[in-house]
């Protein structure tokens, strides 16, 4: 039976119809409850119910999670981390009996989207969907509803607001351009959608991280990822080869130039286009085919990254440069962006976690590279209840030294199954004892903001 768990931040709307008559604000109240229940019940039967089967280290588990119906003849686009290592994927689709079995047609791992495909049965109405919106014209402050499958409670509808866009969550294997809301999305929700008072999908849900923070990746993404994996199985992604960092306020200064922006080239692969295009480590770039680069920290350079990726494989760009204190133009040819291996290892404790990259170093203010850093901690999961937190340094397991992800694998290889394990973690400037208490090897786990299940 669908439940519907309307969470109302009436405080703020109270607010507002204060400084109208009695009267007009209770219309105002009634008209915005209508809405959301008119737009919930319109929305919700194109809200699947998401169960993967995965099996990892001997441990079976059923992950689950919430995706959306894209077309009516079964097209579902889900979290990649919802489906990731499944071997069978199941479907609930609600009004209608038993489970679709679903087949994969591709994941990115670099925007956290998947697409299945499920098939009507012989007589079956076309599956219903929902129309999707321009996550382009989003605002800051813009009433939203996320609608998912927290802990197993299918049709859940919460709402709230885009709290901010463009985020980037410092995770340095995602595209990261996130819509921000306080909207919750919870253990399950993930790959459900967010969608605005006119009924129009903004976002898919991707995860969590903690009470009144959750991120979603914006429609326009999705549209774009699905279209692809739909024709090609695989998305290909425009690559130049370049390290690239901020240009601060501190070094422009230095090199006094002036209201120049852009970002400074640290690093050019061999072989790639950069190379070809004759760029070197210490150009400015200003302009990346007419689009004018502006990164100031870190979270900035993210933009160019979306931007190079974006383009097609194969386009000549133009490249603008201050090389010296002289401008110069060159042309590359965009190739395909290498296959992304994250250095990074998921567990079935409800953590992950990540090589210290130099971004990532700098990032966190780490004194040192030695050991993994957690990424991410599920809520309600065995790391959360034990202490350990999203930027922990793990150093040691069971008083084995870890001092990267092969040394983190080759630890939680060796740990005795269903048996407590001692982590020790650098948290700022102070070490922490986490002990980790397993629950059952047979499990079943509503997906959150990464995959929970998982060994290497």
């Amino acid at each position: 039976m669908t439940r519907f768990l309307l969470t109302l931040p009436l405080h703020l709307a109270l607010v507002g119809c204060t400084l109208m008559p009695a009267a007009q604000a209770k219309d105002a109240l009634d008209e915005l409850q209508a809405r959301i229940i008119r737009v919930s019940e319109r929305v919700t039967p194109s809200v699947v119910h998401i169960e993967a089967a995965v099996k990892l280290n001997n441990r079976r588990n059923l992950v689950t999670g919430s995706g959306l119906l894209m077309d009516p003849n079964g097209v579902v686009v889900t979290n990649e981390h919802v489906v990731e290592r499944a071997e069978k994927v199941s479907v609930i689709v609600p009004g209608r009996p038993g489970r679709y079995l679903a087949k994969v047609v591709g994941m990115d791992k670099q925007t956290d989207l998947a697409v299945l495909k499920i098939s009507r049965r012989e007589g079956e109405k076309p599956f219903p969907v929902t129309p999707l919106g321009d996550s382009d014209r989003i605002r800051v402050g813009e009433w939203v509803i996320a609608i998912g499958n927290p802990y197993g409670l299918d049709g859940t509808v919460s709402l709230g607001i885009i709290s901010g866009k463009g985020r980037d969550l410092r995770t340095d294997n995602l595209l990261n351009d996130f819509i921000q809301t306080d909207a919750m999305i919870d253990r399950g929700s993930s790959g459900g959608p967010l969608i605005n008072l006119q009924g129009e999908v903004l976002g898919i849900n991707s995860r969590g991280q903690g009470r009144g923070i959750g991120f979603t990746i914006p429609i326009n993404t999705a549209k774009r990822v699905v279209a692809d994996l739909l024709g090609e199985g695989h998305i290909a992604r425009g690559y130049l080869g370049v390290a690239i960092q901020p240009l601060d306020r501190e070094l422009a200064t230095y090199w006094d130039l002036g209201e120049v922006h852009g970002v400074i080239i640290n690093g050019v692969l061999d072989d790639s286009p950069a190379a070809e295009a004759g760029l070197e480590i210490g150009d400015i770039l200003l302009r990346f085919d007419g689009h004018e680069l502006r990164a100031e920290k870190d979270e900035d350079i993210g933009a160019f990254q979306r931007l190079v990726a974006r383009t097609k494989v194969g386009t000549e760009v133009r490249l603008d440069v201050l090389r010296e204190g002289s401008r110069e133009t060159l042309k590359a040819r965009l190739g395909v962006q290498p296959k992304v291996v994250p250095d990074e290892a998921e567990t079935h404790f409800g953590f992950t976690v990540q090589e210290v990259t130099a971004k990532l170093f700098r990032l966190h203010r780490l004194e040192t590279r030695d050991g993994v850093l957690v990424s991410f901690v599920e809520r309600g999961s065995e790391a959360e209840e034990a202490g350990l937190g999203p930027g922990d340094l793990i150093q040691q397991i069971n008083q084995k030294p870890v001092a990267e992800i092969e040394s983190f694998r080759d630890a939680m290889r060796s740990l005795p199954p269903d048996t407590p394990f001692l982590i020790q973690a650098r948290r700022g400037d102070n070490v922490r004892f986490v002990l980790i208490v397993p629950r059952t090897s047979d499990k079943h786990v509503d997906s959150g903001s990464e995959p929970n299940a998982g060994g290497s």
